[in-house]
């Protein structure tokens, strides 16, 4: 079993890199491997909006993105993390995951999803919710912790000062670690679900 836990900072060892690492000791303590990938440092351009996807399966820019999406296919988790920039995630991690969701075409149902959001004060409950509608969108359960997935800390480093936060970020792990394997034990019981409709696209104009 294993888990993808994206960095959306552009700072390799900056506090984000902090939480997120917290967050994956405790689930390789609770036997789930994790690959972390630095992408809030790369030049990551939005959707273009193209189409092109739908036919070929992948995204036309063929960048990062690209490379991600056979380890998000492949894992039973993701993670995703990002400072908090004017209450909201960073724009770079934004464009990775609105690429990644939207031009992948493998079924992401019951693969286990979390957000955690880095701040000095604010805009951590915001950043998290925007984070969360990746999975809910996508049939993804959402790993829960103690409080809502935040760490405070301005300077790099600080986070580690953040006790309270960094406790969340292990609850987190061993919550994830715990759905991970009893959503793995489901399926094997009882497969995936089934809806058996057809899906309905309604839009709002008459």
């Amino acid at each position: 079993m294993k888990v993808l836990i994206i960095n959306g900072s552009p700072k390799s060892n900056g506090n984000t890199s902090i939480a997120l690492a917290e967050v994956a000791k405790t689930l390789e303590e609770n036997g789930i491997e994790t690959e972390t990938i630095h992408a809030g440092n790369k030049a990551i351009r939005g959707c273009l909006a193209c189409g092109a996807c739908a036919q070929s399966g992948k995204c036309a820019i063929d960048d990062i993105v690209n490379e991600i999406a056979p380890k998000f296919e492949a894992c039973d988790g993701i993670v995703v993390g990002s400072p908090v920039y004017y209450a909201s995630a960073n724009a770079t991690l934004i464009a990775c995951l609105d690429r990644l969701f939207y031009s992948t075409r493998f079924d992401k149902t019951m693969k286990v999803g979390a957000a955690v959001a880095v701040a000095r004060r604010g805009g951590c409950s915001a950043t998290f919710d925007g984070l969360n509608k990746y999975f809910t969108i996508s049939g993804m359960p959402v790993a829960p912790s103690q409080y809502w997935n935040s760490v405070h800390g301005r300077l790099p480093g600080e986070a580690a000062q953040d006790a309270e936060g960094l406790q969340t970020m292990r609850t987190l792990g061993r919550n994830m670690a715990f759905l991970i394997k009893s959503i793995a034990l489901g399926k094997e019981k009882y497969g995936l679900p089934v809806s058996g409709e057809e899906r309905r696209m309604t839009n709002f104009i008459r």
